[in-house]
């Protein structure tokens, strides 16, 4: 992890093995992540894009797939054109996704690097805490 990093959590009350679907499958990840269509294949190197709109944008972001480990951990390289900084390897973050067990649930821990002041960790972690609650929601929900 490389400059500021920002860290979300949620517990949810569900199995591992549920959540991880909910992490990876493109129509759930659909459901909680503000309509993002994701794609890729998920192998170590491949490339990974997130498209939609925010706040009345059009978007495409993208990366690379850094760690893959089923059931447990997944990180990924992340860019976005609407941060407005170059398309540079110093203008990617960073995203780490673990799973571990908590209680009869599964906590999930991101994390984000490379942010470049504690402004925009802040602005970070609240925009994951968003998202992480919203799985939260989608996989306690019953999809």
């Amino acid at each position: 992890m490389a400059g500021i990093v920002a860290t979300a959590q949620v517990v949810i009350n569900a199995p591992a093995d549920r959540v991880w679907t909910a992490l990876t499958n493109p129509d759930d990840v659909k459901q909680y992540m503000f309509g993002t269509a994701i794609d890729s294949d998920w192998q170590v190197g491949s490339p990974i894009t997130w498209k939609g709109e925010w706040q009345g944008k059009p978007y495409e972001d993208k990366g690379q797939i850094l760690r893959f480990e089923p059931g447990q951990a997944i990180a990924y390289s992340h860019y976005s054109p609407l941060s407005g900084a170059p398309d540079v390897p110093e203008s990617y973050h960073n995203v780490t996704v673990e799973l571990s067990s908590a209680g009869g649930g599964t906590r999930v821990t991101l994390t984000q690097d490379n942010n470049a002041s504690e402004e925009e960790r802040e602005h970070s972690e609240a925009n994951w805490h968003m998202m992480l609650e919203g799985l939260r929601k989608h996989v306690e929900g019953g999809y």
